[in-house]
């Protein structure tokens, strides 16, 4: 009933492969099994695809409930290569997301290293431990705790320790230091560190404990100390996974937005404000929204993520000697 198909395997010999009907009906358990989830990402993941359309029409509360969209073709993504604002955020995400993820990869390879150094067990277990916890803690959280440390009110721990220590007068007003366009930056990346930090070591110690322990015996025989073990045996085994955590990640750069959106203000707009809170403004802060504009923005950005996957995986293949996919 079936014809099976000859193949030739890596190793130069040559099988009858079963047709894929045939296996299919051989594997009906596991596929059963996959069905759920198969359908679970059809309707969560590719059923919202459909409102791509949507780009391409002049399309507001008003006119969706009465059906009668108005196609305009491109000149939604013509308003959107107009406009600053856009652009703005199209530069604010790239600048945030590229310096975040290069600042949290070298403090994860710091931290990783510090911990692989120490000695005693249970304070390197501890250790982990507390740097590890922020990571389980919600945006929304860690913006309500910043918010309080950073208050401009009398309340704010910070304010009151720098008037404490003389740094801020009597007659000096407290620093309202999210709303400070040169200081939200530097504040959102030691908040990003605080918070992350502790995920990155887990992946920087795994590759640390696969290292062979014989290589820092035959390097205390021939004398090195403990810095140059760092720089010639543990660097060059970190240097790999280092790679492939800033490529992988690299192909999400433009997905930040839950970080930004819990911190960022009207006064710091300028700095800030990034794609996915540009959309969110677009869509939830005007009076009267085309939906037809925010889905092309957000068609643009998966567009652009597209290619940054593309050329992630191909740098990955070079790199690696496999692609992401």
């Amino acid at each position: 009933m079936f014809e099976k198909k000859k193949v030739m395997t890596s190793a130069g010999v040559e099988v009858r492969k079963k047709p894929l009907g045939l296996r299919i009906w051989t594997n009906r358990g596991y596929y059963v099994m996959f069905l759920p989830v198969a359908i679970f990402v059809l309707i969560l993941n590719y059923w919202p695809m459909l409102g791509v359309r949507y780009s391409f029409y002049k399309a507001t509360p008003i006119t969706m409930n009465k059906g009668t969209n108005e196609f305009v073709g491109f000149a939604n993504f013509t308003k959107l290569f107009e406009t600053d604002a856009f652009w703005n955020a199209f530069q604010n995400t790239l600048e945030l997301s590229i310096m975040k993820l290069l600042i949290t990869t070298a403090t994860a390879v710091i931290v990783s290293i510090f911990l692989n150094e120490m000695g005693n067990l249970l304070a390197k277990k501890t250790l982990q431990t507390i740097i590890y916890l922020p990571h389980f803690m919600s945006w929304a959280v860690v913006a309500s705790v910043a918010s309080l440390l950073l208050s401009p009110s009398v309340t704010g721990m910070v304010n009151g320790m720098l008037r404490d220590w003389g740094v801020l007068g009597e007659a000096d007003k407290n620093i309202y230091f999210l709303a400070d366009k040169e200081m939200w930056r530097p504040i959102f990346y030691i908040i990003n560190i605080w918070k992350e930090t502790g995920w990155g070591t887990i992946i920087f110690l795994a590759t640390l404990s696969g290292i062979n322990p014989e290589q820092y015996e035959a390097a205390d025989i021939d004398g090195a100390t403990r810095l140059q073990k760092m720089r010639y045996i543990t660097m060059p085994a970190l240097a790999n996974t280092i790679l492939t955590v800033l490529i992988l990640n690299l192909a999400k750069v433009l997905n930040m937005f839950e970080s930004v959106f819990v911190l960022y203000n009207d006064a710091v707009y300028d700095v800030s404000d990034v794609i996915g809170t540009y959309i969110y403004r677009q869509t939830f802060a005007v009076a009267l929204p085309n939906y037809g504009y925010s889905t092309a923005v957000g068609l643009f950005r998966s567009l652009v993520g597209c290619l940054l996957f593309v050329i992630c995986n191909w740098a990955s293949k070079k790199v690696r000697g496999r692609g992401i996919v």
